[in-house]
């Protein structure tokens, strides 16, 4: 039976969803795995969203908190916000009670991916404050390292990402993802599809 690995995220402006796009593919191209791609439903009105120029969500079908447990291993993308997850992620985790009182999705893999404002901004903090989610889960933590190899330690470029997941900078929302902080995020879905697998494999 294949291993399922749902991918969650919350993009406003795109750059999160970029990086879930390019992390499905390092995890579909792990064989006897199965990806999904999945948006947690936005809480702002379509009035705030214009003000703040976020184009139309893309046609990625919307999660509900127990669908989560389908899955075999989990990714969650999202924006920082003043160092945190966004309010849209964490009020999505603030549903998912149900899972947390059975324990539904104790003993699952998941990973974090991320995207920043800046440099300063919250690379770190942001999968770091994001932990305690998968804690109270009893989710099991799936962090890259530093098995992205040299790219983990890129000086001459301005390069997104940790030891704790892929992650890009969306600056005043014009930057795009680079090169390398896609090729990061193949990796990260790569990795973590054959750990997924794997613990699939002895339970």
């Amino acid at each position: 039976m294949a291993t399922k690995v749902y991918i969650v995220y919350y993009s406003m402006y795109g750059h999160v969803e970029k990086l879930a796009e390019e992390i499905k593919k390092g995890a579909a191209s792990v064989e006897g795995v199965e990806v999904k791609l999945w948006q947690v439903p936005e809480i702002l009105s379509e009035e705030v969203l214009g003000k703040m120029s976020a184009p139309p969500k893309s046609d990625v079908p919307i999660i509900t908190p127990n669908e989560l447990a389908e899955a075999d291993g989990l990714l969650f993308g999202f924006p920082t916000r003043f160092g945190m997850m966004a309010a849209q992620f964490k009020a999505f985790l603030d549903a998912t009670g149900g899972l947390w009182r059975s324990q539904q999705l104790a003993g699952k893999p998941a990973g974090i991916f991320y995207s920043t404002g800046s440099q300063g901004g919250g690379q770190e903090t942001t999968p770091l404050t994001a932990i305690t989610q998968l804690v109270h889960h009893g989710l099991i933590f799936v962090p890259i390292g530093y098995t992205f190899g040299a790219g983990m330690f890129e000086m001459e470029k301005v390069k997104g990402g940790s030891p704790y997941g892929a992650g890009t900078f969306a600056g005043d929302g014009s930057r795009q993802p680079t090169e390398i902080e896609l090729e990061q995020a193949f990796h990260q879905g790569k990795y973590f599809a054959v750990i997924a697998k794997k613990l699939k494999g002895t339970a």
